[in-house]
C-alpha cells in the first residue's frame, strides 16, 4: 500500500480531508497520512481508540513515536494523558488500549538502529524556552543525527524568517492556526514539506505545532520500495 509515498511532494491534509478506515481491531480506526507497506508499514497515522478498545500486542520492528492528542492512551508501561510524547525504540513491545478513548498521532518504522532511548514527556507540564524570534517558545522533544522533533508555540502575530528545509519538515497543528504564503492551516492539519523546500511561516491568532525536521532528505518512493 502506498499513501502519499512520494516524499519529493508537498502534502497538506486538513481536518475536513480526513478519511477514517477500520483497523484489524474493532473500535480502533485510522487516518493514514503517509504509508509504505501493509499492516506492518513505514507509516504516519492518526489513530482513534473508542472507549474500552484495545489493539493486539506487537513489536516495534522499526520503532514508534507518538503524541497523545486527546483522552488517555494506556499500555503495560502506564497511562499517558493528552499532551504526552512517547518514543518506543526498535525491539520494544506493548499492547495498547484506552479505557476512556483517545486519539494519537503516531509514526512507525522510522527509527535509526542506534536510536535506542525510550522515554515519555508530559508536555502539558514541561517548560518551553525562548525561540529564535520574539513570540516563539520551543519545547525540544528529541534529537538524533539530523532528525529533530519539538513543540513550538507561536504567540499571536508572530512571524518567522523565510527559510529552507534541509531534510524536509513535517508539522501537525495542535492548537490555533498556523500560516505561510501557501495558506492557512487550522488545528488538526498535517503538512509535509520535502527536502530543500522553502516557506515564510507566521500565525495571526497564535498556534501550537508539533514539528519534525531533517528526516526526509534521502526518502523517495523508489528508494523505500526497493
Amino acid at each position: 500500500m502506498y499513501v502519499n509515498a512520494d516524499f519529493s511532494e508537498r502534502v497538506v491534509i486538513r481536518p475536513d480531508d480526513r478519511e477514517w478506515v477500520n483497523s484489524p481491531k474493532n473500535g480502533v480506526d485510522r487516518m493514514m497520512l503517509d504509508r509504505i507497506g501493509g499492516e506492518v508499514a513505514r507509516a504516519t497515522t492518526i489513530v482513534r481508540f473508542a472507549p474500552d478498545s484495545q489493539f493486539s500486542e506487537h513489536e516495534h520492528t522499526g520503532g514508534e513515536e507518538f503524541v497523545v492528542l486527546d483522552g488517555v492512551f494506556s499500555d503495560e508501561s502506564g497511562d499517558y494523558p493528552a499532551g504526552t510524547y512517547v518514543r518506543n525504540p526498535i525491539g520494544t513491545r506493548h499492547t495498547p488500549h484506552s479505557k476512556e478513548g483517545c486519539t494519537i498521532f503516531v509514526k512507525l518504522q522510522q527509527f535509526a538502529e542506534d536510536d535506542q532511548r525510550q522515554f515519555s514527556i508530559d508536555t502539558k507540564n514541561a517548560t518551553f524556552s525562548q525561540g529564535s524570534v520574539d513570540g516563539l517558545t520551543v519545547l525540544p522533544l528529541h534529537q538524533h543525527g539530523t532528525e529533530s522533533a519539538a513543540l513550538v508555540r507561536w504567540a499571536p502575530g508572530t512571524k518567522f524568517v523565510p527559510h529552507t528545509h534541509w531534510g524536509g519538515e513535517e508539522i501537525l497543528v495542535l492548537e490555533g492556526t498556523f500560516q505561510d504564503e501557501h495558506g492557512d492551516y487550522p488545528a488538526g492539519t498535517w503538512l509535509r514539506s520535502p527536502h530543500m523546500s522553502q516557506h515564510h511561516p507566521y500565525s495571526e491568532e497564535g498556534c501550537l505545532i508539533y514539528v519534525k525536521t531533517g528526516h526526509l532528505a534521502e526518502l523517495s518512493k523508489a528508494e523505500i520500495a526497493s
